[in-house]
């Protein structure tokens, strides 16, 4: 274990502080080189690292002058792409001879690929034929099909120059631009949706496609931001009538949380499974892995209704979502209570059956009740009034 991973064990809020410069030092020698222990080191961070510490990372090297900034640009951009779900090939930083000169290649789910190119800033004129060479080279290799294309990453969000540089070329329906900025929204976007397709249509987005009709981009813009509004009302949505009732608190519907609570409680979750197993990155709004996607948790918060207790949902795509780790936990947080519940996967897949279940046109789900028992903790309600505790899932938080 290195000096920084010893570190985001022990004290996670120390490297949050760190700058990038610092942050480096810990890696290795301190030097970002091709193959090195340095960049083995700080690519491993990269994929554990808080969304928006790569936000921090990006603007430093916008921002601020020092001599890794280029090479810590590519690999924060590279990161950005792993979020977006991409698998992701990190290219190399400086050029040699008999190599593909790719800064990465992000392959999606169905198998086509965007060769990324990456620049601090567009002042300097690119050879555009260079950036396609790649790609070709990459096709001819059978290491990308002929349907992929280029993504242009740059710094900067004045890309005007560059802009009217491809359009102007051959390579106008092969070559896409975005900035990083606007990769870093997509990134957050991304993140507080829980739809699947979601995905794919941000990676429609980063695909050279016809725009002098702006009816796609506005569909695909729409439609994820419906998404990430969805993912918000789902977690406070209507409770069973038992819950809504005893709570003399008028129609369930109407109670909310507020998000900045529901948040705060999600965070001292993380950072206490992070502690316990392994970090953690946000897939979604309640979906989290650890960087090999073996270590997966659902992790979904409820408010107290009046005396009762606590209500969820386990979705039908979550269950799907944690069967295919190697671990899986769904973790249900209580507003209220310096507690969690780490329920593993294959206990909470054993009692589907006995849960009462829900059936939309958009999924099915299954009732997570919890109430008090005598001893003051939760436990789970089976449709058939029974109990099962939860008192050997309990997952202290710090408040």
């Amino acid at each position: 274990m290195n000096a920084l991973q010893t570190l985001l064990k022990t004290d996670p809020g120390q490297v949050d502080a760190l700058s990038t410069e610092q942050v480096l030092a810990l890696c290795g020698s301190g030097k970002l080189t091709d193959n090195s222990q340095c960049s083995i080191d700080f690519r491993e961070y990269l994929q554990v690292a808080k969304s928006d510490s790569l936000v921090k990372y990006l603007q430093a090297c916008l921002q601020d002058k020092f001599d890794a900034a280029p090479l810590v640009l590519q690999d924060v951009v590279n990161e950005f792409g792993r979020r977006l779900d991409y698998t992701v090939e990190n290219g190399l930083y400086r050029g040699k001879i008999n190599a593909i000169g790719f800064d990465g290649v992000w392959a999606d789910v169905d198998g086509r690929s965007l060769v990324v190119e990456v620049k601090t800033t567009d002042v300097y004129r690119i050879n555009l034929d260079t950036v396609a060479g790649y790609r070709e080279a990459l096709i001819s290799a059978g290491r990308v099909s002929k349907d992929s294309s280029v993504l242009i990453v740059v710094g900067r969000q004045d890309t005007g120059d560059l802009e009217a540089q491809v359009r102007g070329s051959k390579h106008a329906w092969t070559i896409r631009i975005i900035s990083a900025d606007a990769l870093a929204t997509l990134v957050a976007l991304k993140e507080n949706t829980e739809q699947p397709n979601s995905v794919k249509r941000i990676h429609e987005l980063l695909i050279p496609f016809e725009y002098t009709r702006l009816d796609k981009i506005i569909e695909i813009a729409f439609t994820v931001t419906e998404d990430a509004k969805a993912a918000l009302e789902e977690e406070q949505a209507t409770v069973p009538a038992d819950l809504s009732s005893s709570a003399n608190e008028g129609p369930a519907k109407q109670q909310h949380t507020s998000p900045e609570i529901i948040a705060a409680v999600r965070a001292s979750i993380i950072a206490a499974l992070s502690a316990k197993y392994s970090p953690l990155v946000k897939k979604s709004r309640a979906l989290y892995w650890s960087a090999d996607k073996s270590l997966r948790a659902v992790v979904t918060v409820s408010k107290r209704y009046g005396e009762s207790g606590y209500w969820y949902a386990y979705h039908l795509p979550w269950d799907e979502f944690l069967s295919a780790g190697q671990q899986g936990l769904y973790v249900l947080g209580c507003v209220g209570r310096n507690e969690a519940y780490a329920i593993p996967f294959e206990w909470i897949h054993a009692r589907v059956e006995s849960l009462n279940a829900t059936e939309r046109e958009d999924g099915k789900h299954w009732h997570i009740l919890l109430y008090p028992t005598d001893n003051g903790q939760l436990a789970l309600r089976l449709k058939n009034g029974k109990n099962e505790s939860l008192d050997h899932f309990r997952l202290a938080l710090s408040v």
